[in-house]
């Protein structure tokens, strides 16, 4: 390697582990805010890589992408709300998708956060809402499945889907789809008994956590009396 080269790979070098080490305490003053959302919550802090996602929320698409799939800053806990304890968790998740084009194989690792509440009622019937795409405009015309309601901004701004659309007519009454048109979730997935708010691409900065977690809050403020008398019954 001449002199020349050589000056010019150092900066290069330098740059690179700057760069790293910026990365690095960006990460470490991440996770101690999250401890400290943790410790100000009463909820348990968990910075490690969790895989155990695989088995307790495969039933969510999020966590069913790619690879080396791996749960970490993981807040556990419980919070009390109308008289019920709902158990919680919070945190960043991240996989990695491989390809290859028989020359090069490249791995990209994606990274996004999540909210999880576990519902204290047995059998809420599965409800998916989400912001309302080209391709789901594109489904419905073919004959798929969105639920549409009377009012038709709603129905244009949001993709609604469930096995039983009684219920999600009952859940989805005009004061929920003014809450909903007015705060724009990313997504809501209530499956097996848990209520999922992630997007599967963004990572929340960690004040936006329990802004997260004070939505969902607001969200079951606003299902509507009989539908949570009638869950209650079951």
């Amino acid at each position: 390697m001449g002199g020349l080269e050589f000056l010019i790979i150092i900066p290069i070098i330098l740059i690179v582990l700057a760069l790293a080490w910026l990365a690095w305490k960006a990460e470490q003053k991440r996770r101690d805010e999250l401890a400290a959302l943790a410790r100000r919550l009463g909820f348990r802090f968990n910075a490690g890589r969790d895989r155990s996602h695989d088995e307790r929320y495969s039933h969510f698409e999020v966590f069913r992408r790619g690879h080396s799939r791996c749960a970490l800053n993981v807040l556990t806990g419980e919070i009390e709300h109308h008289g019920a304890r709902w158990p919680v968790m919070l945190g960043d998740f991240e996989y990695k998708i491989t390809t290859s084009n028989g020359k090069t194989t490249t791995t990209t690792t994606y990274r996004f956060s999540f909210c999880i509440l576990h519902l204290p009622f047995p059998g809420v019937p599965d409800v998916l809402i989400r912001p309302e795409g080209l391709f789901d405009r594109l489904k419905s015309i073919v004959g798929f499945d969105d639920i549409d309601f009377e009012s038709a901004e709603f129905s244009r701004a949001f993709y609604v889907a469930s096995r039983d659309r009684r219920f999600a007519y009952d859940l989805i009454d005009p004061r929920m789809m003014e809450f909903l048109m007015t705060t724009r979730p990313p997504l809501v997935d209530m499956e097996q008994g848990r209520i999922l708010l992630a997007d599967g691409r963004t990572r929340w900065s960690p004040q936006q956590f329990e802004s997260q977690l004070q939505w969902a809050l607001s969200f079951l403020d606003h299902w509507p009396r009989h539908v949570v008398d009638a869950l209650r019954r079951r």
